[in-house]
């Protein structure tokens, strides 16, 4: 049987190794194999010929996206079940354990909290028609502080910026557009991270905090080492780079709601929760 790149296949005897995606096209003797529980193998066609799968079988967010190569920083791919196991010795009720509420969801859910109770839509739009840019910079730095995510010399790259009026503006407008407006997510992105850029403070952190602070539910964090470990140790393709781009966040949205599926059975409340266990994930490669 001829195998093509990208097939889905399973394995008629180790039904153990789950699914699988095919790397390159069978040369008629043997077919290489990525198999979501046993990473890869090469399979020899004479003695095993996988079982292709299709239709919604073949669905599988970790292989739609997977790297096509393993990582060069020495990072061993783990299979799911594994990072679930090493999370569960951490809390053995998962994101319902207290010593997780209590260590990680607490502050970040008063910083979101707090987030829309400094600006919500409306008043934010009122201090932009008023031009108190000033008071808007101040509220930012506030819900910048909330948390720990913001490294301090981040946060002073930032706020060294806003020191001017007209900084303070474009930035404003920048990060009312990223959080209210209905123009494409692509589009509000690159013009916060240009806005960014121009005031020094092009950061990926910078970059996605408020919008992981304000919208949990969908939106995701980058701390570049550790989602980038996070996402080796899953194979998972992050098409990181280090100048803020939108195909990289894309990736890491695509990376979160993934793990998020995979982490079904333990009911994560939100991103803020897929977040830990990423970051869980990565400590320990």
């Amino acid at each position: 049987m001829f195998y093509r790149k990208g097939d889905r296949v399973r394995h008629p005897i180790k039904e153990d190794w789950g699914l699988g995606k095919v790397l390159a096209n069978s040369n008629g003797d043997k077919v290489d194999v990525f198999f979501v529980d046993a990473g890869e193998k090469t399979i020899l066609l004479k003695y095993v010929e996988p079982i292709k799968v299709k239709g919604e079988e073949s669905n599988h967010g970790g292989l739609d996206n997977l790297k096509a190569t393993a990582s060069t920083s020495g990072i061993k791919y783990q299979r799911f079940s594994k990072l679930t196991e090493n999370f569960l010795e951490a809390y053995p009720e998962g994101f319902q354990n207290e010593k997780f509420i209590g260590d990680e969801r607490i502050k970040k859910e008063k910083a979101h909290e707090m987030a829309f109770e400094l600006l919500p839509e409306e008043r934010f739009q009122e201090l932009i028609d008023a031009a108190d840019y000033t008071e808007i910079t101040k509220r930012v730095i506030k819900i910048l502080n909330a948390t720990t995510l913001i490294l301090p010399n981040e946060r002073l790259s930032l706020k060294n910026g806003l020191v001017e009026a007209r900084e303070q503006e474009m930035f404003a407008k920048a990060l009312f557009g990223l959080l209210y407006h209905d123009e494409p997510l692509k589009e509000r992105f690159e013009r916060f991270s240009s806005v960014l850029g121009m005031l020094g403070a092009g950061k990926w952190t910078l970059a996605t905090y408020f919008l992981f602070v304000f919208y949990p539910d969908k939106h995701m964090f980058v701390k570049p080492k550790l989602m980038q470990q996070s996402a080796d140790i899953c194979r998972f393709e992050l098409n990181y780079k280090a100048q803020l781009n939108w195909q990289t966040y894309e990736s890491v949205l695509s990376f979160a709601d993934y793990v998020s599926s995979e982490l079904s059975d333990l009911n994560p409340k939100n991103m803020m929760d897929v977040k830990e266990f990423i970051w869980h994930t990565a400590a320990g490669a």
